[in-house]
């Protein structure tokens, strides 16, 4: 069996490799002016329409977090915010950061801020319109996402969106939400264990993961919500009382970091370090690509599971959802994006001659600020990695159902469970290459059914804030 999860793996390997210059190319080009136009655009469009109601309803928003929620929906308010940060809180926050300093310059980090900024607003919208369209199947479980929005809001010309963004939000959950991460969490494993073969540590870690995997969503979405509700805060609060302790430290640093990636933002060229910056276009590429991978605000992944909440209140429950945009990219990403600035390791190359990068980048920083601090990486990556698996399983679940039925749910759980070893022991610069793709995929219908449905969002929005007045 072990044999056989090795051969499927190398083999997965082999097919994408043998072309991995297209695959590059299709996620440049499917990254381009386009998508970041659709992606910030639609941000900025809610952003205004709302008049910044998502920045100025942010103490209102960790008010409505706590309380129970009252309604239909199987999870409370904070259960389905944890459950979307679950799926959200990964190893994009820690590995893709970094990827994104190394081939975006430190300028990347500058545009994930600012589709952050703007994202809070579309995921906003996201999550009003899962619960206002969200539909219960015959044992009263509530069931929603933008494929049910786009069928239930928009005429039946329109319903080929929904169709299409349940196909590519079921492939895109086997990539971001699956190997992407089983392949960093056997990775890091297998460097801390060298004592024993890495491709042996990678499959065996697979294996666990899978396990434990296992024991969580054949529960559904009830166990998902209770693990990710004990899990996703207690990591959080760990990396980043980390992050804060290393950044104090090296407090002299941080002005001239800060500095550098404003000026590697707007110039495309570095203020100094000796690490050369990329053109603008290529930091706003791997800046909003990388974000958008880590706070999905826009992919419209995170209204599934908003549409699951205890609540009857739409803007309520947008309100919630709104503060997983802040608090995985304004306020986890952007630890581990100071830390690598501070402590100046960009360009750092191992002893192939290779820049290193993701994980690896990460750790060094933590390490030569903070001695000692590279298992918080270790853990921080592995509970991080945990949580998007299992959160992830749930859209990917639901994405599954819409297309073919319940009858389908059973066979995607498994089909789930037995990718990811698989995953462990393929090659993760081609699987990160995939799930960009398959997300800006995920991200066109959903951003084009949300441009047609803002009418409503607004709608909703004055009526419900017309009303507290």
């Amino acid at each position: 069996m072990l044999e056989s999860i090795q051969a499927i793996g190398s083999t997965f390997s082999g097919w994408l490799a043998a072309a991995p210059g297209a695959i590059d190319a299709i996620r440049v080009w499917i990254w381009g002016p386009l998508m970041l136009c659709m992606i910030i655009g639609t941000g900025i469009y809610f952003t205004f329409g709302l008049r910044f109601l998502t920045l100025r309803r942010i103490p209102l928003g960790f008010r409505l977090m706590f309380s129970g929620g009252t309604g239909g929906g199987q999870i409370s308010p904070f259960g389905a915010l944890s459950t979307a940060l679950s799926a959200t809180v990964g190893t994009a926050n820690i590995a893709g950061v970094a990827t994104a300093l190394v081939l975006g310059g430190p300028g990347a980090l500058f545009w994930m801020w600012l589709a952050a900024l703007f994202g809070m607003a579309t995921k906003y919208a996201e999550a009003v319109l899962a619960v206002q369209y969200r539909e219960h199947d015959a044992a009263g479980r509530y069931k929603g996402g933008p494929m049910y929005y786009i069928k239930n809001g928009l005429k039946s010309h329109w319903h080929w969106l929904g169709i299409l963004f349940a196909l590519f939000g079921a492939l895109a959950s086997f990539g971001i939400g699956n190997t992407v991460q089983s392949n960093t969490l056997s990775d890091v494993i297998a460097e801390f264990i060298p004592q024993f073969p890495a491709e042996q540590v990678a499959l065996y870690a697979g294996l666990i993961i899978a396990l434990l995997v296992a024991l969580v969503i054949l529960g559904g979405i009830r166990r998902i919500a209770e693990v990710a509700s004990v899990l996703v805060p207690f990591m959080a609060l760990a990396y980043l009382l980390a992050g804060l302790t290393l950044i104090a430290l090296n407090i002299g640093a941080l002005p001239a970091a800060v500095a550098l990636i404003i000026d590697s933002a707007l110039t495309g060229t570095a203020a100094g370090g000796g690490f050369a910056g990329a053109a603008v276009m290529t930091a706003m590429q791997y800046g909003v690509a990388r974000g958008v991978f880590s706070n999905e605000a826009g992919l419209g992944s995170a209204a599934i599971a908003h549409a699951a909440a205890r609540t009857d209140n739409p803007v309520r429950q947008g309100t919630v959802a709104m503060l997983g945009t802040l608090i995985d990219t304004l306020i986890i990403c952007t630890i581990t994006g100071l830390v690598i600035a501070t402590m100046g390791v960009l360009g750092t190359e191992d002893a192939s001659g290779e820049a290193i990068t993701g994980a690896p980048l990460t750790s060094m920083a933590f390490g030569l600020g903070l001695p000692g601090s590279e298992w918080i990486i270790v853990l921080g990556l592995c509970l991080f990695g945990f949580t998007t698996i299992i959160g992830w399983s749930y859209y990917g679940e639901r994405c599954t159902a819409f297309l073919v039925g319940e009858r389908g749910v059973l066979p995607f759980r498994l089909l789930w469970i037995a990718a990811i070893p698989v995953g462990a022991v393929s090659d993760l610069n081609v699987l990160w290459a995939l799930s960009d793709i398959f997300n800006a995929c995920m991200a066109f219908p959903n951003l084009i059914a949300m441009a047609l449905l803002s009418p409503v969002v607004f709608k909703l929005t004055r009526e419900h804030f017309g009303q507290l007045r």
